[in-house]
């Protein structure tokens, strides 16, 4: 059990890894121009490193609980889901949001 448990835990990181790449594949293939594209491509994966790292990261500057903790991960993970979606890629954007509502409930159940 110990190395399901890791695997869910690598997955949770992959999962945050791929959030912040399609929202930056997102900004730079959204905008027009060169430096609206720039701006959307490191803004976008910026503002969810922020939101992640100060309230739902283990080791979160701003610690939240419950129902905050969840909503802000939907934020995270549906922004990135949406951002595939609009990028043209809607049957990655479905499966992004099936692993990453699979690994929170696993997450859950398990405790971790």
């Amino acid at each position: 059990m110990p190395i399901i448990l890791t695997a869910n835990l690598m997955l949770r990181f992959l999962l945050e890894l791929c959030a912040i790449a399609s929202l930056g594949y997102w900004g730079f293939h959204t905008g027009k121009g060169t430096f609206v594209k720039i701006g959307l491509g490191i803004g976008a994966p910026l503002v969810a490193v922020l939101i992640w790292g100060t309230f739902v990261s283990p080791r979160a500057a701003v610690a939240v609980h419950g129902f905050w903790h969840l909503l802000l991960e939907f934020v995270v993970f549906g922004t990135a889901a949406a951002a595939l979606y609009a990028a043209g890629h809607p049957s990655l954007s479905a499966a992004f949001m099936l692993a990453a509502v699979i690994n929170r409930v696993l997450m859950y159940v398990w405790q971790q």
